[in-house]
């Protein structure tokens, strides 16, 4: 994860010191949810930004938060044969794309996230195999 996470954004030409990424189970990820968007459902990842990705001036600076439910993306890949693995690392990519400013409430901004998400798992499983686990 930690491969996964520096090599998506040196190839976004993301500079931080920190970024935090949390595993939880359901039960967190509904709390979560339920908390800050209203919405008791479990999902498969939420993103909470801290400091900006072009934010200038900061001596320390913490890009965000993601947490992802490995619940969800094991419970989706066994419906739909993919690999749980890969569909953990796209919950991953997809919140760092929300930390990036990257939006996906509206078709288009949703088309832009897809696109964005398709061109990192591309980049990512040809540069040093990241996504093969």
């Amino acid at each position: 994860m930690t491969r996964l996470v520096q090599t998506f954004l040196r190839w976004k030409e993301v500079t931080c010191e920190e970024v935090c990424i949390h595993f939880v189970d359901k039960d967190t990820m509904s709390h979560l949810h339920a908390i800050h968007f209203q919405d008791p459902t479990p999902t498969d990842c939420i993103s909470f930004p801290i400091d900006a990705p072009d934010e200038e001036g900061e001596d320390y600076r913490i890009l965000g938060e993601v947490f992802v439910c490995p619940e969800v993306a094991l419970e989706y890949a066994q419906k739909h044969k993919l690999s749980p693995y890969k569909e953990v690392s796209l919950y991953i990519i997809h919140g760092l794309l929300h930390l990036l400013g990257y939006d996906d409430q509206q078709e288009g901004q949703m088309k832009i996230m897809r696109d964005e998400e398709k061109a990192a798992i591309r980049y990512l499983e040809q540069k040093e195999a990241v996504l093969n686990g």
